[in-house]
């Protein structure tokens, strides 16, 4: 996984910051070549070591063979493609995989800072091979958070949050990754997110200590014929308690209107 993780990243590396062919795949973002040959590449890589698992990634058609496999590859070839246009280094090569619908192992790389994250059942969350712990702060006021500020205002709670320290970044695999090696104390992401931005980082995050779950509080599953989960919530078991209380009477993703949740206002998307 880290190999081929890596040897996707040096691809991206020699494209980033240049003109490569792009183009919309509408409501799901923009896509590029270099994108489709990332997925290439990996899935030869994984699939020829493993021609007995499952495949998804956001790159290449499903199917239903991998709902029949008691493992599969799950992939995203650049999470976080918009960033790898505008030559932001946020972006990464997120490679998990699932073993009867939860997250047993996962690779994250974000080529341009060289940060290798890696984590999974019965192998120690790493950062370039160095051992990594999940946050153990327990106090949510002043907790540093991965997310989008506009998801805290305070008129979209029925209760305002604490002051926070909150930071974006682009992928949604990198946020998680990030939480898992302690830089951050949580992220927050509502709504539908697919399994391949978040298969790779849930293994590293429980590798490291942290607890995953989606914004209802339901365990996050994979390799599921509808590949999505209901929001994610990832953060130290001290912190856990205090985010889950406050996001898990949220309405379902499937009940939201056109505008989010947040009663048509038009913020309820992160």
């Amino acid at each position: 996984m880290e190999a081929a993780a890596r040897e996707a990243g040096a691809l991206t590396r020699q494209h980033f910051g240049r003109a490569v062919k792009t183009w919309s795949k509408g409501a799901a973002g923009p896509v590029t070549e270099i994108d489709l040959a990332v997925d290439a590449l990996i899935k030869e890589r994984l699939m020829t070591a493993r021609p007995d698992y499952g495949w998804l990634s956001e790159e290449t058609e499903d199917n239903d063979q991998r709902l029949f496999r008691a493992r599969a590859w799950i992939i995203d070839p650049i999470d976080g493609t918009q960033a790898f246009i505008q030559g932001v280094p946020q972006y990464t090569i997120s490679v998990g995989l699932a073993e009867n619908g939860r997250a047993v192992a996962g690779a994250v790389y974000n080529p341009m800072t060289d940060e290798m994250f890696m984590g999974g059942e019965g192998a120690p969350a790493s950062v370039n091979g160095r051992p990594v712990r999940a946050s153990v702060r327990s106090e949510l006021e002043g907790a540093r958070m991965i997310g989008q500020p506009s998801t805290f205002k305070a008129k979209r709670w029925a209760r305002p949050w604490p002051k926070l320290e909150i930071e974006p970044r682009h992928s949604i695999a990198y946020r998680l990754a990030l939480v898992a090696g302690g830089s951050y104390d949580a992220a927050l992401m509502l709504g539908f997110k697919n399994e391949w931005d978040v298969a790779a980082g849930v293994a590293i995050v429980t590798a490291a200590g942290g607890v995953v779950s989606e914004t209802t509080g339901a365990p996050l599953a994979f390799n599921r014929a509808d590949p999505r989960v209901a929001g994610v919530v990832a953060c130290g078991t001290g912190l856990y308690p205090s985010i889950i209380e406050r996001v898990q009477g949220l309405p379902h993703p499937k009940d939201w209107g056109p505008k989010g949740w947040d009663h048509g206002k038009g913020e309820g998307r992160s």
